[in-house]
């Protein structure tokens, strides 16, 4: 008898192109209602609630009711490196239109994952932070974390970073997550979610409405090269 956890009810559940869809649309963090995922899939309501509870009750998904309505979001950060890791093994997507094209384009330069930044300027942000020694890599091949130096802590504290834990907490500080469109790791956890909030409040970066893609604003060019020497 197998004693391994039974992957194939996870991958069947991912499997379905709609399912696949909604997964995706909720890498940015955010609880999004049935009717906008149903949208995203070009599906109906009936069908995409039928899809969203099997995600529900398979654990990738969880369901928060507000009034008539109902936000569904992932179920947690784990599931999002899951999502994240299949796109960066999966086939390129093949591009059929100029719109296509350029979200495609945003979203490679720079989109939020769950929290965190990723595409080109999350990659390059972990990088920098490696080359001028605030974070190392782990010394074990198979580890999943950074360490972040005390040169590291001393930075990021004078740039506005709080990393602080509470005792007993099992978060994960600077989590290595692998950049589907670059190939390459960028920074999750706890300070890869306090560098997208920080880069936000300073104004160096913002949200695109209604999309995980990420504008890098003129100021935040200027101040990424000056403190960090990241060109984009």
């Amino acid at each position: 008898m197998n004693a391994y956890p039974n992957i194939s009810v996870i991958a069947s559940l991912i499997a379905d192109p709609s399912r696949a869809v909604f997964l995706e649309a909720l890498l940015g963090g955010q609880a999004l209602p049935a009717g906008e995922l149903a949208y995203m899939a070009g599906v109906t309501p009936q069908t995409a609630s039928n899809h969203l509870a099997k995600l529900v009750e398979g654990g990738l998904l969880v369901v928060e009711r507000q009034g008539r309505h109902r936000y569904y979001r992932l179920a947690g950060q784990e599931i999002a490196f899951l999502i994240e890791t299949m796109g960066s093994i999966a086939p390129p997507v093949q591009v059929r239109s100029l719109k296509q094209s350029n979200q495609l384009q945003h979203l490679s330069f720079a989109r939020t994952c769950y929290g965190h930044l990723a595409g080109k300027l999350g990659v390059s942000l972990c990088d920098a932070l490696l080359r001028e020694g605030y974070l190392v890599e782990p010394e074990e091949d198979q580890a999943k974390d950074y360490h972040i130096t005390e040169k590291g802590v001393q930075w990021f504290t004078s740039f506005g970073i709080e990393l602080q834990v509470k005792p007993g907490s099992r978060r994960a500080i600077a989590r290595k997550c692998l950049d589907w469109s670059e190939r390459r790791h960028h920074i999750s956890g706890l300070l890869g979610e306090q560098l997208e909030r920080r880069l936000t409040q300073l104004n160096w970066t913002r949200k695109k409405p209604g999309s995980r893609s990420v504008e890098v604003t003129e100021a935040g060019k200027k101040g990424l090269y000056e403190v960090l020497g990241i060109s984009l």
